[in-house]
Order: structure tokens, then C-alpha cells, then sequence
């Protein structure tokens, strides 16, 4: 497959790189970057040669089958649906686009035109998750009735991309970052969402940005009933990053017992009822790329269920949208009497 590529605005595009440059089913045909700062700081990169600066350009000149965007979030849907229209497959660093519109769009596009559409949604390729999959697809906790987590992020003001405090440009915190437990909580259960309770998302730290919501929380349920409490807020220290055991840290509390893990720890807590003590429980292999040969599949007609796919992808993105939407109308809340 031929793969071209459009925006590196968001650094996450560069890992899709990398995966994109290692697999043997994919040839990188062109690169596309229409921002002049971003292509002056891409002169000297160790592996991009950006070969375009317009993307309509790109697309009339390069043959290729498919089409990879990074460029800010605001601006994806607009260029996914202007590579639908050129016949292009897509695949998106998340999240997909800023509007449920939008993302109406890129459904009907994609169904017109039998095009795919993947998405690096990378967390249900980490070990941990992989591992929790495993233990909670077993009975090991029995029904899951609880689940915890925290999704936190740094602000890294003043080294995060400028254009996430350019009004316009993100889309919010909960599209953003809760993608990855809407996505994955289903997977690992086996347990579609039901419900939305409540999300609230707020000006914290970011307080220059007055409009950049960098706080945010939200209160679902699963089909069985299970609650979901979540925090993807950018209230990480900044001097830690990534590094906490806190980081995308998830808590199952099931009628037989609890898991937990990160994905920065190097094993899954595991506590039965019945036993005194809780356990360690080792990670197994992960699955680097995931997200790529699951995309590579559902293009050549092979999509597998549990894995990722196109109308999956556009499932999860929009519950996140519509998880944002909340927040927006409803996330203010009642004031105390």
C-alpha cells in the first residue's frame, strides 16, 4: 500500500511514522506540511522528508492508496473528508475530528465511497491493557461493576504545541485525551456504554487560555449497569510527565475481587476476595502497531471484531463527542442551596 502522509502538528503522527517505515506492506510516498513553522522545524529531521506544502497539490499529484493526518485536531475532518473525495483511504492520529457533524460526514463519505478509516487508538495494544482484557474476559474478578480512571496528562506550557490554546484548534480535553478509555474500557470488558451522567470540563491551570478547558471529568455507565469515573485532566506535574505510576492508570472492581494497572507499571495488581494479601501479576507480550495492521486488514476486507475497524472507530469517536457535548450544555451543574 501506498501511504502519504498530511500534518505533523501533534507528535503522536511521528510514531504512525516510524510503525508506517518498519512495515513491509507500506511504502511512504509523500508528506505533506502545509504550516511554514512546523515545516522549518521538520528541515532536519532524522526520518520525515517533507515533499509538499499543500495538501490538494499532494493529492493531485502523488499516487496513493491511502492517507495519514496529523495536523490539529480542529482541522482533520476537513482534510479526511477532502481525502475521501480524492478515493483515499484514511487513517488519523486521534481523535478523528472536533464535531459530531463532522464526523456524520466522514460516516457518509466513507460508506459512498468504500473507504476505511483507521485510527491510532494504541492503548488497547499496550501489555497492561492487554493483560486486564485477559484476566477480566476470564471470570478472574467475576462481573464488573465499577471501573476507575484517571487519564491525566501534563500541561507542558510553553513546550505543548501553540495551537492547543488557539481557540478553534483543539476541541476539547475529553475528545482529546477520554478517547482512550472509551475505547478500551469496551474492549476489556466486553461492555458497551449506556450512559452519560454527567462531564464537567474547566479553565485550571492553562489561566492565560480562559477558553482552554484543561480540567475535565465525566460520569458514565455500562450496559450491565457499571459505573465509570474518569479524570483526563492536564494536572500532571509537568516535571514528572509521563512517568507516574498515576499515568492512564485503570481500576476494575468486580464481584469477586479488584484489578489495577498503568501503563507504566511492570505488572497487574490483583486482589481476590478470599486471599489476604493482593498479588502481582506479570504483563503480557503487547502488540506494537496494532492499531496499523488492524487498519491494513480492514482495508483489504479482512476486518477481525475484536480489533479495530472502521465503523468501531467511528462508534468511539462518537461517544467522546458526545461525552464533550456534555460538558459544553450541562457540565455548569446545579449551584448549592
Amino acid at each position: 500500500m501506498k501511504l502519504a502522509f498530511c500534518g505533523f502538528r501533534h507528535p503522536h503522527i511521528h510514531a504512525l511514522y516510524t510503525d508506517a517505515l518498519a512495515h513491509p506492506a507500506l511504502e511512504i510516498v509523500a508528506a505533506c506540511e502545509e504550516d511554514a513553522g512546523t515545516r522549518a522545524a521538520l528541515q532536519d529531521h532524522a526520518q520525515v522528508t517533507i515533499t509538499h506544502d499543500n495538501f490538494t497539490t499532494m493529492l493531485t499529484e502523488v499516487a496513493c492508496d491511502a492517507v495519514a493526518i496529523g495536523d490539529y485536531y480542529g482541522r482533520r475532518g476537513e482534510l479526511i473528508l477532502q481525502a475521501l473525495a480524492a478515493g483515499k483511504h484514511v487513517i488519523v492520529d486521534k481523535p478523528v475530528c472536533t464535531s459530531l457533524t463532522e464526523l456524520d460526514a466522514i460516516e457518509r463519505e466513507l460508506r459512498n465511497r468504500n473507504r476505511k478509516l483507521g485510527c491510532m487508538l494504541d492503548m488497547r495494544d499496550r501489555p497492561q491493557m492487554i493483560g486486564l482484557r485477559a484476566m477480566i474476559r476470564s471470570g478472574l474478578i467475576g462481573e464488573i461493576h465499577a471501573i476507575n480512571f484517571g487519564g491525566q496528562h501534563p500541561l507542558l506550557l510553553g513546550k505543548r504545541a501553540a495551537w492547543y490554546f488557539e481557540p478553534g484548534k483543539h476541541g476539547g480535553t475529553i475528545n482529546d485525551i477520554a478517547i482512550h478509555a472509551v475505547d478500551v474500557i469496551p474492549w476489556i470488558t466486553g461492555l458497551n456504554f449506556a450512559a452519560i451522567h454527567a462531564a464537567r470540563t474547566w479553565n485550571a491551570l492553562a489561566v492565560d487560555f480562559p477558553h482552554f478547558h484543561d480540567a475535565a471529568q465525566l460520569m458514565l455507565s455500562l450496559e450491565n449497569g457499571c459505573g465509570v469515573l474518569g479524570d483526563v485532566s492536564y494536572l500532571m506535574p509537568n516535571s514528572m510527565g509521563y512517568t507516574l505510576p498515576l499515568y492512564w492508570r485503570m481500576t476494575f472492581w468486580g464481584t469477586k475481587g479488584v484489578l489495577e494497572s498503568s501503563i507504566t507499571a511492570d505488572h497487574i495488581l490483583v486482589a481476590l476476595d478470599g486471599e489476604e494479601q493482593p498479588r502481582h501479576e506479570p504483563l503480557p507480550a503487547g502488540n506494537p502497531g496494532g492499531y496499523l495492521q488492524a487498519f491494513l486488514d480492514d482495508v483489504a476486507g479482512k476486518p477481525q471484531e475484536d480489533r479495530l475497524h472502521t465503523q468501531l472507530i467511528l462508534d468511539r469517536a462518537r461517544v467522546a463527542l458526545q461525552i464533550q457535548a456534555v460538558a459544553a450544555t450541562e457540565g455548569k451543574g446545579k449551584p448549592l442551596s
